[in-house]
């Protein structure tokens, strides 16, 4: 079946409009580690996905996930001793106040239980995120993207979400000040929020944010902020809450992308890299946020904390573990922005290089010195890296960011293959830009 055919069964079976990537759209039909490869045999280098985040079609955890589909797979009310290793494990991993899980199937959902969680136990209502977040796609959820998703802005104004100005050092909120007073702004916009809501009669619930700022573009958030917004946060009788779906298992280097800001949640969303493809989410907190939501809201979900999901998550962590990938994406994503920063001088339009660990964004501009968001050039860029047989994204408040997210199997030599893509399509991109 040709590309056009394919692409009108599509329409007529999905709708009109359902997202798809590039202008010649791919037909993928497997995935290897690092690798897609489509209808036609074509290979491609995938740095866009961080579901697969061991790899598309992991081994260990293909074969975790065949071994328990073929014995058990039923849902939460029964007792099953996989679910309860897995939640310890899982808790385990993050930081000590944390001891207890809900599950879901997607980001989305486990977003949703934080608000719940947030609200049923300050008695608040009132949400801040930054004004160019995306967090999920429910009724409520999508109420926190309306800067930041062009569909959402459709809603009516909530007035119990409100939002601050991306902290960032790239596109700050005033110019010329050291980092500490930069930080201090941006948090003096955070107390403005909460006055707000004080102001409006709207008890104040928490806030929710990526600790990475990825939809944000992936900005150099202002040393301490994290910190300092959750202190804000807790004693204005609010709890501070990290998304995690993307930040979150080793994309950093870290476990968690609030261990690189160096603050402490009361409540951490995760989702996308937990199941590795299959549908796997979360929310940990303080047992008693966990026990106070469960006892108010009775949540139940059919297809989550199920002997599947535990046994795929188990796997996943077996792999970073056993394969000592926080150490592999640290090094190899280090060695990547070093060699895109050392690009820079030659290319006008790649302003800024930053991220942590294998999450790299690289702000594309068509003027330095005016800062001028480019999105016709990045997107150039995504598909000048298509046509040279590696998949990337873009990203960031103006979508001029480009996003770049390899499975954590990422090594070297793909890294090296990576880069000489680039240097060939940013050469093309900006001489074509620059005639």
């Amino acid at each position: 079946m040709t590309t056009e055919e394919l692409l009108a069964r599509r329409e007529r079976l999905l709708g009109v409009g359902a997202a798809l990537f590039y202008e010649q759209p791919l037909q993928i039909v497997r995935g290897e580690g690092v690798w897609l490869f489509d209808a036609d045999g074509n290979r491609y280098l995938d740095l866009y996905n961080n579901v697969p985040c061991v790899g598309h079609a992991n081994p260990h955890v293909v074969e975790a996930m065949a071994r328990q589909a073929a014995t058990l797979n039923v849902h939460s009310r029964y007792l099953h001793e996989g679910i309860l290793d897995y939640a310890e494990r899982l808790t385990a991993l993050h930081a000590a106040p944390i001891t207890t899980a809900v599950f879901t199937c997607t980001g989305t959902e486990a977003n949703e239980v934080a608000l719940m969680m947030a609200r049923v136990a300050t008695g608040g209502r009132g949400i801040i995120t930054t004004d160019a977040a995306y967090h999920g796609n429910s009724a409520e959820v999508r109420k926190l993207s309306r800067l930041g998703d062009r569909a959402a802005r459709e809603l009516p104004l909530d007035p119990e979400v409100r939002a601050i100005p991306v902290p960032q050092h790239y596109r700050p909120i005033a110019r010329g000040l050291s980092e500490a007073e930069l930080c201090e702004r941006y948090l003096a916009e955070l107390r403005t929020q909460i006055d707000g809501f004080r102001g409006d009669g709207i008890p104040f619930a928490g806030m929710l944010l990526c600790p990475l700022l990825a939809n944000e573009g992936l900005p150099d958030i202002p040393r301490g902020f994290m910190a300092g917004a959750a202190q804000i946060v807790r004693e204005a009788g609010g709890l501070f809450i990290c998304d995690e779906v993307q930040a979150g298992f080793g994309r950093s280097g870290r476990w968690w992308g609030y261990e690189v800001m160096d603050c402490v949640p009361d409540i951490v969303v995760m989702g996308k890299p937990m199941g590795n493809g299959l549908p796997l989410a979360g929310v940990v907190a303080r047992g008693e946020l966990v026990n106070a939501f469960r006892r108010e809201t009775r949540y139940f979900n059919t297809f989550a904390s199920s002997p599947l999901q535990a046994a795929v998550g188990m796997a996943v962590i077996d792999v970073i573990e056993q394969e000592d990938l926080l150490a592999r994406v640290g090094d190899v994503g280090e060695y990547m922005r070093t060699e895109l920063r050392a690009m820079q001088d030659g290319c006008e339009p790649m302003a800024d290089v930053r991220g942590h660990g294998l999450f790299i964004g690289v702000e594309w501009v068509s003027d330095r010195e005016t800062e001028a968001p480019d999105v016709a050039g990045a997107q150039a860029v995504v598909e000048g890296m298509k046509r040279r047989g590696v998949l990337m994204g873009k990203a960031g408040a103006h979508g001029n960011v480009l996003k770049m997210r390899p499975p954590l199997v990422f090594e070297r030599e793909h890294a090296d293959r990576f880069l000489e893509a680039f240097r060939e399509t940013i050469h093309e991109v900006h001489a074509r830009g620059s005639a």
